[in-house]
């Protein structure tokens, strides 16, 4: 099938699962047309589909529980059980069984992406060079979570000076419409077992955030609770697209709790599967990063080696056969990752010119 088709099946799929917000879904098509990156990152049932025809031998490589939807934009930062800044992939939408070198390749097209729409400077090569050597040094070192309290010394792995959060966070989020109807029970009963007083009074809003997941249901609670604002998200989930190419039954996310549990990383303890729910905490420093978003003043290598670190941080969480995998990736030519991201980057944007007409 097409990508006209692929877009009309998938969402076919998606309304049988879930209440879908049809003008979130008509704003991600809009961007979706934008550029090559927005396109890539609201795909990912698109990429499910055409990455073992593209790279059949990658996709024959020894499988983990994977991220799945990985991409320079899909990182970010919350706060651990002991209030330190920590960062690292925040979106597992999509998380399923899949080769490793899926979400290598992903990570890698999508700088190879960014690169051709002017977002990164770094060159390809420099950049899968730096993913590889991240990743392979974490996997020997059994894992490497990165946690920003020792600030300064911290955010050097990073490449960057500092992270910013967004001065209008609040703002923004309390001009949001307000939920009067609508608010489905159990997604009320799940947020407000994580807010730390049972009688507290809050408002609901509804929030619109993210590419991939555009059109599911996002409800937020903003309450005062001594002295400031805090907040709860419960957003809708749905099964990884892998489940719908796979034409398999199923309404939940049936991953998304085990890869947080099973990573190497100090997790946020708000972030949790309820039922069909993704409960988690906002605030402004627990929130994704956009690239774009970054300092412009950033080391791009760093940055990218250190985004191949987290791969490796989760797929360690699939502890049976690393010796397998990293037997594997050591065979692998030296361009491999290179290679692969420049013919996924030419699909994609092949794709994103066919969908634009």
């Amino acid at each position: 099938m097409n990508i006209q088709q692929a877009t009309k099946s998938y969402e076919q799929w998606m309304r049988q699962r879930t209440t879908v917000v049809e003008g979130e879904l008509r704003s991600k098509h809009e961007q979706m047309k934008e550029d090559a990156l927005l396109f890539l990152r609201g795909t990912f049932y698109r990429w499910a589909q055409l990455f073992p025809e593209i790279c059949p031998e990658l996709a024959h490589a020894p499988q983990v529980l994977a991220s799945g939807d990985v991409h320079v934009g899909s990182f970010g930062t919350w706060r651990d059980e002991e209030g330190r800044l920590c960062w690292g992939i925040d979106d597992f939408d999509e998380a399923h069984p899949l080769p490793y070198t899926n979400d290598l390749v992903r990570l890698a097209t999508s700088v190879k992406i960014a690169i051709d729409t002017e977002e990164l400077t770094v060159k390809l090569k420099d950049g899968c060079d730096a993913i590889l050597e991240g990743y392979r040094a974490t996997l020997r070192q059994g894992g490497c979570p990165i946690v920003l309290a020792e600030h300064e010394k911290n955010l050097q792995k990073l490449g960057i000076a500092a992270i910013k959060p967004a001065d209008d966070f609040w703002e923004k989020l309390n001009d949001r419409p307000v939920v009067r109807m609508g608010f489905p029970k159990d997604a009320r009963l799940a947020m407000e077992k994580t807010l730390p007083d049972a009688r507290l009074k809050y408002k609901v809003v509804r929030r619109e955030a993210g590419m991939g997941s555009l059109g599911q249901q996002r409800f937020v609670a903003i309450a005062n609770w001594k002295g400031g604002l805090i907040c709860r998200e419960a957003k809708a989930m749905l099964p990884s697209s892998c489940v719908w190419l796979k034409g398999q039954a199923g309404r939940k996310q049936n991953y998304y709790q085990t890869i947080i549990e099973s990573a190497v990383r100090s997790r946020d303890p708000y972030q949790k599967i309820v039922g069909t729910w993704l409960i988690r905490r906002l605030s402004p420093d627990s929130n994704p990063i956009d690239i774009s978003d970054l300092p412009k003043e950033r080391e791009e290598v760093t940055l990218l080696c250190a985004m191949g670190s987290e791969v490796a941080n989760i797929h360690l969480g699939s502890r049976l056969r690393i010796k397998t995998r990293v037997q594997d990736l050591n065979r692998r030519k030296a361009d491999w990752l290179r290679s692969a991201a420049k013919v996924m980057a030419r699909t994609v944007e092949k794709d994103w010119k066919q969908y634009r007409r």
